[in-house]
């Protein structure tokens, strides 16, 4: 699509409003021809309000729409604002070339509550937040309500959290076999066994150092999170070295949970389970995705249902405290029938908590490359709908949400609870609440203050062989982070 902007150069806006709006569109800075798809969006500032005007044309026709923001003194505020303008502009002119209305409205970033959370900790009542979503935002009620409740989750743990408050999330970036949907940064290991103790070896170094650099700080660890990739890829032992290494290193005496994403039923073994309840981990998942055997087939899967059921009952020999189950929906060979059979048959597990991701098409996964047929965006809604009536009906409530690009009918991802059995390092990553500092290859580190505006973000390499063979980025890295608390005064 042909773009203009007068009058300001918010890009990033604009561009993310193209993606989720119409996604097949591709972003051109250059002059349109009569009747070609373009979008002019202009914006005019006075002393305390700016007005925006998006002109759309698609197919022949235009339409326009106009939204005045009103500012306020502040710069860093004006800046949203005159954001926000933009944004709901564009959303309003777009409005009649779409489908359906979208779920989450104008609303294009991962955390969609994030408005919601700012209005609780301002002293708002959720349905103050709620009502604002719908207006300022155009929002869904459904998805309005939803918000509201995640966010008071967020504002919740927030109040509990202090000045030296941190998470740390360890990641394994390896998998047994890559699964069709996937674009993280994971190696199968079928193809790098011969990376995995080198690999073990530069993670339990990182930790030591990072332990190190905490304990000089006097920060404290409130939640540990082992992702990847699949955790329990490695082996019993290597699992027993990298946890020994944590909590030789790390100080977890404040650490109110420690979960390790067991996820891939073929690797949940007996062995692997008893090294982790030797180290006080407190929460595993167990992600079948889905219990139909021929979208496990589809999506690349070499577990059956009756491997979900046997990690089930593994899980639950060992004792620990929670357990997670995930299901996708939207995926290939999927329908609504289906998918109410998968998540019925996971309540029936009695997991505390049940994540419903919604697919993400992501490029570079082998999904998108091979073009299979996916269930359609009313299908996927019909999915999610249902998803939530029943976990409600189960006695589970939404705690945390988040999205992601090329999402399927631009919906959410969804972790529902039972009782008070919330991951606090959920809340605490997808609320941006706190400091997560990261160990492992594909590592992302964003240092924070609760309740501050400044963050620092650095990366480790992405794939474990560079991650390896470059100690010293991670120390790097490390200094960084330890230089932001100190510029702080903390």
């Amino acid at each position: 699509m042909k773009l203009t902007l007068i009058g300001h150069n918010e890009r990033y806006t604009v561009e993310q409003s193209l993606l989720t709006f119409f996604p097949d569109e591709k972003p051109e800075y250059t002059a349109a021809l009569p009747g070609e798809d373009a979008l002019t969006i202009t914006l005019e500032e006075m002393a305390d309000a700016c007005t925006a005007v998006a002109c759309l044309t698609r197919g022949g026709i235009e339409q326009r729409y106009s939204f005045t923001e009103a500012l306020s003194e502040s710069d860093f505020a004006r800046e949203g604002q005159r954001r926000h303008a933009v944004g709901a502009a564009f959303y309003g002119a777009a409005q009649p070339f779409l489908a359906r209305p979208l779920p989450w409205g104008m609303l294009t970033g991962v955390r969609p509550d994030k408005p919601a959370l700012s209005a609780l900790l301002r002293g708002e009542t959720k349905e103050a937040a709620a009502r604002m979503l719908e207006e300022r935002y155009f929002v869904s009620p459904a998805r309005a309500f939803l918000a509201a409740r995640t966010a008071s989750c967020a504002a919740r743990a927030a109040s509990e959290l202090d000045r030296k408050d941190i998470a740390l999330y360890i990641g394994i970036p390896f998998c047994p076999t890559r699964c069709a949907y996937c674009s993280f940064v994971s190696v199968s290991v079928e193809r790098s066994l011969k990376l995995l103790e080198p690999y073990t070896l530069a993670l339990i170094e990182e930790i030591r150092a990072g332990g190190a650099m905490l304990s000089s700080l006097g920060l404290r660890v409130r939640a540990v999170y082992m992702g990847g990739g699949t955790p329990t890829t490695l082996s019993a032992s290597e699992l027993d070295r990298v946890l020994s290494a944590l909590e030789q290193s790390v100080d977890l005496s404040h650490c109110a949970e420690i979960t390790v994403e067991a996820g891939r039923p073929d690797t949940i073994t007996d062995e692997r389970l008893a090294v982790l309840a030797s180290h006080g981990v407190g929460r595993v998942s167990v992600n079948p995705q889905s219990m139909q055997p021929s979208v496990l087939s589809a999506i690349g899967r070499v577990h059956s249902p009756g491997d979900i059921e046997r990690s089930v009952t593994l899980v639950k020999k060992h004792g620990f405290a929670h357990m997670n189950m995930d299901l996708i929906a939207g995926l290939p060979e999927d329908d609504p029938a289906g998918f109410t059979d998968s998540l019925q048959r996971c309540i029936g597990f009695a997991p505390d908590n049940l994540t419903v991701h919604t697919l993400a098409l992501k490029r570079g996964s082998r999904l998108l490359m091979e073009k299979r047929a996916i269930p359609t965006a009313e299908e996927v809604s019909e999915m999610l709908e249902t998803a939530g009536g029943s976990l409600r009906d189960a006695l589970y409530r939404p705690y945390y949400l988040y999205r992601q690009k090329y999402m399927s009918g631009s919906f959410e991802n969804i972790g529902w609870c039972r009782g008070e059995s919330e991951c606090l390092y959920n809340i605490l990553i997808m609320s941006e609440l706190c400091s997560i500092l990261s160990f492992g290859a594909g590592g992302s580190t964003k240092a924070l203050l609760p309740g501050g505006t400044e963050v620092m973000r650095v990366f480790n390499p992405k794939y474990p062989e560079e991650y390896i063979a470059r100690p010293e980025k991670m120390l790097a890295n490390q200094s960084a982070f330890a230089e932001f608390y100190r510029r702080h005064g903390v």
